[in-house]
């Protein structure tokens, strides 16, 4: 259990892009906080949100995360939001700026992670990813399945 008052206390997940550590090297992660009108964020207080398909485009000097979908609040009315929006983010200018050098050189994207809660925010963390070949999948499978059977043997 965290310690009173720890960072970590202070944050709480939302949804987490699994498939991009399996899919993706993570070099590099980045904090953002995102645009989202009221009914966005008590669908996501509520835990309702899909990052599989998500990514980051850069235009201009602005960041948007695409196909994030985030589900229309149940208790909403005829003003809730739509669900693949697409949403800003809040970078800083030096951030963004050196996200575009990074995303030209080739097989670079900007991957969201996670999304979560701290301090009562919506953040989403974004990652910059080289693509896995099938061989590197397979190589990290193999790898994880060791280590397994060495906590397995440790154990005993």
């Amino acid at each position: 259990m965290p310690e009173k008052g720890s960072e970590r206390e202070r944050e709480r997940d939302v949804a987490v892009n699994r498939r991009a550590f399996h899919d993706y090297f993570v070099d590099e992660k980045f904090e953002g906080g995102m645009v989202l009108t009221g009914t966005e964020v008590k669908s996501l207080r509520n835990g309702r949100c899909n990052l599989r398909d998500g990514f980051v485009r850069i235009d201009g000097h602005e960041a948007w995360l695409e196909n994030v979908h985030i589900s229309t609040y149940a208790q909403g009315n005829l003003m809730n939001h739509e669900p693949l929006r697409p949403r800003k983010l809040l970078l800083h200018r030096k951030q963004i700026s050196s996200l575009i050098g990074k995303v030209r050189q080739k097989g670079y994207t900007l991957i969201p992670l996670r999304v979560y809660f701290s301090r009562n925010h919506a953040k989403v963390e974004i990652g910059l990813c080289r693509g896995k070949r099938q061989y590197d999948k397979r190589e990290a499978i193999a790898e994880r399945d060791a280590k397994r059977e060495i906590e397995r043997a440790m154990r005993r």
